[in-house]
C-alpha cells in the first residue's frame, strides 16, 4: 500500500513541519497521521469519526474554538464548496507562517482545487502520486479577501428549510425525497428517518401526520443533523448523529423512511443502499413497514427480497422507484 502523500513529502524533505499543534480537517478514518505528531482531527462524518476515536486520536465534529495551529492538513471531499470552506477554515486557524497542506485524488477534483488556490495564494509545492496530489503553502500574514468568499452562507429553501452549503441537496429538496413524502401513507407510532439529511422528509411528514408519536432522525453528517435540528421544532423529533448501519435504537420502529445515499466519493456504490435496507430490517418491528425511494437504475430488489418477507412498488416515476416492504427477516 502506498504511504499517504504527506508522509512521502516529509520523508523526501520537501516539506518540514513548523513546531506547534497540528489540525487535520475532513480527517479520514484510515488516514495515517502519525508522522504529523500529536494531531487534532476534525471530522463530522460519523463512520470516520468513530474510526478515529477508536484509534485514540483526538477527534471532534467541528474546529475547537479559540485554538490556533502551526500546521493544517485538509483532506478534500467531492463537494468543491465543502472543500473550499474547509481550506478557508484551516487558513483562519493557522498562525501566520504556518503550513497548509491540501490532499486529494484527481477524481475528487484536486486539480480544480489547485487552480483555485493558485489564483489567490503562493503555492509552495505539489507532490503528485497515486492518482492524486498533495499541495502545500505557507499561510501569509494577511489572508486575501477571496478566502472569505470560500465560506458560503447557508441557504434557505422555498419551504423555509436551511440547508448545508456543499452538502447533499443544498439547493433544496431532491425530487426523490419529494416523491417519497407524496406517496407515503398515513403512519402511526414510532418512526425513523434513516439518512435524514437536513430534515426535509421528517419535517414534511411530521407536519402532515399527527398519529406519529416519535420521529428519530438518524444522520451520519454532523452539519446536516445540526441543520435538521434547526429546521424541525416538533417535540416528537429526536436527533441522532450516528452511522445508520450501526445505530442501535431504544426500541423497534413501527415505520422507517429512507432515501439512501448511493455514492462513495464520486463513484456510485449501491452497497450503501443495501446496507440501509439491512439496517431497516434490523430496526423494524415485526408488523412495521419500510418505505424507500431510490434511483430507478439502482439494483435494490434482491436486497429487499432478502431482508423482507413482502414488498411492493408504490410508484415508478421521474426516474425514481418508491418501495414499501414489510415482515422483516431477522
Amino acid at each position: 500500500m502506498t504511504p499517504d502523500r504527506w508522509i512521502l513529502a516529509l520523508e523526501a524533505g520537501e516539506i518540514a513541519l513548523p513546531p506547534g499543534p497540528v489540525v487535520v480537517l475532513r480527517a479520514r478514518g484510515d488516514g495515517d497521521f502519525a508522522a504529523l505528531g500529536d494531531v487534532t482531527c476534525v471530522q463530522g462524518f460519523a463512520p470516520d469519526h468513530d474510526m478515529l476515536s477508536a484509534r485514540s486520536l483526538r477527534v471532534m465534529p467541528d474546529l475547537p474554538e479559540g485554538e490556533a495551529f502551526s500546521t493544517a492538513l485538509v483532506q478534500i471531499v467531492k463537494a468543491r464548496a465543502g472543500t473550499m470552506a474547509s481550506i478557508a477554515e484551516a487558513l483562519m486557524v493557522l498562525r501566520p507562517g504556518g503550513l497548509l497542506m491540501v490532499d486529494g485524488q484527481k477524481e475528487e477534483g484536486i486539480e480544480t482545487i489547485l487552480k483555485t488556490l493558485r489564483a489567490v495564494l503562493d503555492i509552495g509545492g505539489v507532490l503528485s502520486k497515486a492518482h492524486g496530489k498533495l499541495i502545500w503553502l505557507t499561510r501569509p500574514d494577511t489572508l486575501p479577501e477571496a478566502v472569505m468568499g470560500w465560506m458560503p452562507e447557508p441557504t434557505e429553501t422555498e419551504e423555509g428549510y436551511v440547508t448545508v452549503p456543499g452538502g447533499f441537496s443544498a439547493e433544496g429538496p431532491d425530487r426523490g425525497s419529494e416523491l417519497l413524502v407524496a406517496l407515503v401513507p398515513p403512519l402511526s407510532g414510532r418512526v425513523a428517518d434513516l439518512g435524514a439529511g437536513w430534515g426535509y422528509v421528517a419535517g414534511e411528514i411530521l407536519s402532515e401526520q399527527d398519529q406519529i408519536t416519535a420521529m428519530d432522525l438518524i444522520e451520519a453528517d454532523h452539519a446536516m443533523l445540526e441543520a435538521a435540528a434547526a429546521n424541525i421544532d416538533d417535540p416528537r423529533a429526536r436527533f441522532h448523529w450516528a452511522d445508520v448501519t450501526r445505530f442501535q435504537p431504544e426500541g423497534l420502529y413501527d415505520a422507517i423512511l429512507a432515501n439512501p445515499p448511493f455514492h462513495t466519493g464520486r463513484r456510485a456504490d449501491p452497497a450503501l443502499g443495501r446496507a440501509f435496507i439491512a439496517a431497516a430490517a434490523r430496526m423494524l418491528s415485526p408488523r412495521g413497514r419500510f418505505f424507500m425511494v431510490a434511483n430507478r437504475h439502482l439494483p435494490y430488489e434482491d436486497a429487499l427480497k432478502a431482508a423482507f418477507g413482502t414488498g411492493r412498488l408504490l410508484g415508478e416515476l421521474e426516474g425514481y422507484k418508491i418501495y414499501e416492504a414489510a415482515k422483516p427477516k431477522r
